[in-house]
């Protein structure tokens, strides 16, 4: 999918009047397939660019364009089925405690299942799409959790879990946002280059909202800098020198050189449930 953003003002619809807008001016192109690391400070606008993106946050000013269609200038029902085509993935994924993992990697392929097939996976789903989950949480070194309970799995897993839902998507926008905050160094490196490897075999763009500055330098080939909701620079990885991240972090120096994630927490204990 190919992105177009011009002059694009944006705000949360809670922000207080004389609050800043989250995205200001940014006038920023993407090409379908390629993969593009956006880092930044907190605050800087990173998660409010990736909501926008996903229709979820309508421009204030200026325009944003996916494959050439303005969303916001779509029927609803046109702007629910571009949805579809869009793979938003959290930070904290959705995933409620008493679900099945299975079922909670089959969650990415909903936008194509209809309302009834949908309904009938999670009592008997089928075995290729039993299939298709297995596979993709093997790609992320959960192959042993599929019928695990969410809520028995660790930090890092249910964010592995949550991520391996992209690969059951036929989004062609995959938007991932802080995908590494659970993860131990190793396992964040790997999970990373398999999200890039993927959309690059099946031609899907993806955006990556970063923390850690050395996974996605090392990661993408493309990376954008945003401070304050503005556009500070927007360069290939080998670009991207010790002065230009000194600027775009200033006063913030502690995020940049941030350490690697630490190593996954243990599974939490189940929560007992008292029903009224």
């Amino acid at each position: 999918m190919r992105v177009d953003l011009q002059a694009l003002h944006t705000r949360h619809p809670a922000a207080r009047r004389e609050a800043p807008d989250a995205l200001a001016d940014l006038s920023v192109q993407i090409q379908t397939g390629e993969a593009v690391a956006v880092i930044g400070p907190s605050g800087a606008g990173k998660t409010s660019l990736l909501h926008a993106l996903a229709c979820a946050l309508p421009p204030t000013a200026g325009q944003m364009l996916l494959d050439g269609q303005d969303p916001w200038r779509l029927s609803e029902r046109a702007r629910h089925a571009l949805r579809g085509r869009l793979c938003l993935l959290p930070q904290t994924p959705p995933l409620p405690p008493r679900q099945r993992v299975v079922h909670a990697v089959l969650a990415g392929a909903l936008p194509r299942w209809s309302l009834l097939y949908s309904l009938a996976s999670l009592f008997y789903p089928r075995a290729s799409d039993v299939q298709a989950a297995a596979t993709a949480l093997a790609a992320f070194d959960l192959a042993d959790k599929l019928w695990e309970r969410v809520d028995r799995l660790s930090g890092g897993e249910r964010q592995r879990v949550g991520l391996a839902r992209a690969l059951l998507s036929q989004g062609s926008l995959w938007l991932v946002d802080e995908p590494l905050s659970a993860l131990d160094p190793t396992r964040a490196q790997a999970a990373l280059q398999l999200l890039v490897n993927q959309a690059q075999a099946r031609g899907v763009t993806l955006v990556a909202s970063l923390h850690h500055v050395e996974l996605a330098l090392a990661a993408f080939p493309r990376v954008i800098g945003l401070r304050a909701g503005r556009l500070l620079f927007d360069l290939p990885a080998a670009e991207v020198n010790d002065a230009r991240l000194q600027a775009l972090y200033a006063q913030h120096e502690q995020e940049l050189h941030a350490p690697l994630p630490s190593p996954e927490p243990d599974p939490v204990a189940p929560v007992a449930m008292t029903c009224r």
